[in-house]
């Protein structure tokens, strides 16, 4: 309680205005600051991706001027003259002796002489014998097969493999060597071997700042060169598409290009924070800016806040003598035309008021006596069921054991009707039955035999719960409407049945009455949704007051009451429950 009575003083309209103020200038504030914050975080995003990007593409001309040289250097030994003629001869089946494998050596040893980087140049026949050097170890011996079969699907490119598996700091590349005036027939194998240090991405060609991490990687995700500061996780040295990835504790974006002649990758990552330099900066200076503009728009909206809301503490406090009984108008006490017009309303409220207390206390008298009267004329439901017992002792004296039974079940008619409260508003099926069977017998007793009835149905649908009144206000129907307008004998028929939806019931009354037209019938659902559909005499609950109390009852378990009718006929009314509803729960 006393939170609550803390809570409704600071609830006030001054503190509503200011909190209302501050709420919206924040939400603007705080809406600017992370619009300028992204934007400008974007921007130096974006520029550190282009620098990034300018380096990628530095160290990637220059791994593609360094491969394109080494494909120049091995095409100028393939096709040189003296080495086309001795492999041809060797093509040819004739072996070459020394003394020519020798002319080989001084010719490679030559071209070799041009190039940097080269550490070894090899010849191999189309039989994989060594040519040069002055070995005799196969090429089968030197190399995997499955980099012979990529050299011949080649047809003459040069095919790089990546680091040798027996030589770790050397690169190998092999291609075929055709011979030119025989239309490029295959002669033998050009195997050479490139140090590492060749593929050096970082000189002072390159442009780095020493931020960025640079790697160029073969197409098995092994290292050739780089600078990493650390070993690199093998998921990252694979092709990846992510925009950052996580190493030793810190985050990196990663930059690919790839390399078209050696099927390499030039692999960049550079810290995340690189990326983000100058943001700290920003986010400081927002920062910063909110606070003080907060600060000074809280100090505005006070002052504001305090002159719109003082000459309406004012008024509260003039008008909270009214609940005291001192209803007087006020003289006007402010110069705004609102407040002013507060007055205005308040002083014509304390003369409307004035007069109707006049009028009320009139009111409360003569309804007093009014209230009086009604209860004098209340009739009390004892008295009437006190006087149809004595009836029923009478006539039991008499011998009258017909009569007697007739005034029994009026005297049960009255009390299922009169004497149930208001929570006995739930009954059984078994109760509604009960109660349609006295009706119709005091009917059988006036139609005399114009009325033959019975009831139908499984005795387990008699412990359903339902509403009380439902069935008994179809039968009158069905008496007023069906076997009164019958010349000769009429039947009416209760029914319980299943039906087709599991858990369900159908309740029926049926008479073998004269029927009604499709229009009559359309016209009575027309008038049952307007409410307006009674009994015979005009009075009663009536079929719309039994549709309109399931609807609201059962809601969309039911469809309310249906009419099945024909011109002679008779007339079938039936509704359709649950069985498991109702009762203290519902």
């Amino acid at each position: 309680m006393y939170e609550l009575f803390q809570f409704n003083r600071m609830n006030t309209l001054r503190n509503q205005i200011l909190l209302g103020f501050m709420l919206v200038m924040l939400l603007v504030l705080v809406s600017v600051g992370f619009f300028t914050y992204g934007q400008v975080s974007e921007l130096l995003r974006n520029n550190a991706e282009k620098h990034i990007q300018q380096t990628a593409v530095q160290a990637t001309g220059k791994m593609d001027v360094l491969l394109h040289q080494m494909d120049t250097f091995t095409m100028q030994v393939a096709t040189n003259a003296s080495i086309q003629n001795l492999m041809a001869k060797e093509a040819g089946g004739t072996m070459l002796t020394f003394e020519e494998r020798q002319v080989l050596q001084h010719e490679i040893r030559k071209q070799q002489a041009y190039v940097s980087g080269v550490q070894s140049i090899e010849l191999y026949s189309n039989g994989f014998r060594v040519l040069f050097p002055l070995t005799d170890i196969s090429l089968y011996n030197r190399v995997p097969n499955e980099w012979i079969r990529e050299a011949d699907r080649a047809a003459g490119q040069l095919v790089w493999f990546g680091i040798d598996p027996k030589a770790p700091n050397q690169i190998t590349a092999i291609r075929r060597v055709r011979l030119i005036d025989q239309s490029f027939s295959n002669a033998g194998y050009l195997l050479v071997r490139i140090d590492k240090k060749y593929f050096e991405l970082i000189d002072s060609n390159t442009s780095s700042d020493g931020k960025e991490e640079m790697g160029l990687i073969d197409g098995s995700g092994q290292i050739i060169a780089s600078n990493f500061s650390a070993d690199i996780p093998q998921d990252v040295l694979q092709q990846t598409d992510r925009k950052t990835i996580k190493m030793h504790g810190k985050s990196y974006i990663p930059i690919q290009k790839q390399l078209d002649a050696a099927g390499w990758r030039v692999l960049i990552l550079t810290p995340a924070e690189y990326a983000a330099e100058g943001l700290s900066v920003l986010r400081t200076a927002i920062e910063v800016s909110v606070l003080v503009g907060g600060l000074l728009f809280l100090i505005l909206t006070f002052i504001l806040s305090t002159m719109i809301t003082s000459p309406i503490l004012k008024l509260i406090k003039a008008m909270r003598g009214a609940k005291y009984g001192s209803l007087k108008p006020l003289p006007a006490s402010s110069s705004t035309l609102e407040i002013n017009e507060l007055n205005n309303t308040y002083n014509q409220m304390v003369a409307y008021l004035n007069e109707l207390i006049e009028v009320v206390y009139e009111k409360e008298i003569i309804q007093s006596r009014t209230e009086l009267k009604a209860l004098q004329a209340q009739i009390n439901p004892h008295f009437l069921f006190n006087t149809l017992e004595a009836l029923y002792w009478a006539l039991e004296d008499k011998d009258e054991e017909e009569l007697a039974q007739i005034v029994v079940a009026m005297s049960g008619l009255f009390r299922y009707v009169i004497n149930r409260a208001d929570s006995d508003e739930w009954v059984t099926v078994a109760d509604e039955l009960e109660h349609a069977q006295r009706y119709l017998q005091i009917m059988e007793m006036r139609l005399i035999d114009r009325l033959k009835w019975q009831i139908e149905g499984s005795e387990t649908f008699r412990g359903v719960p339902i509403p009380k009144l439902l069935i008994q206000p179809l039968i009158e129907n069905a008496i007023s409407h069906g076997v009164e307008q019958r010349i000769g004998q009429g039947s009416v028929v209760i029914l319980m049945e299943e039906t087709e939806r599991p858990g369900y019931m159908r309740i029926s009354v049926i008479d073998n009455g004269p029927g009604m037209t499709l229009d009559k019938v359309q016209s009575l659902y027309a008038a049952m949704k307007q409410g307006h559909v009674h009994d015979a005499k005009g009075t009663g609950v009536g079929i719309s007051n039994v549709d309109r109390r399931l609807r609201l009852y059962y809601g969309e378990e039911t469809e309310g009451l249906q009419i099945q009718s024909e011109p002679g006929m008779g007339t079938k009314m039936s509704f359709e429950i649950p069985i498991e509803y109702g009762g203290e729960g519902e």
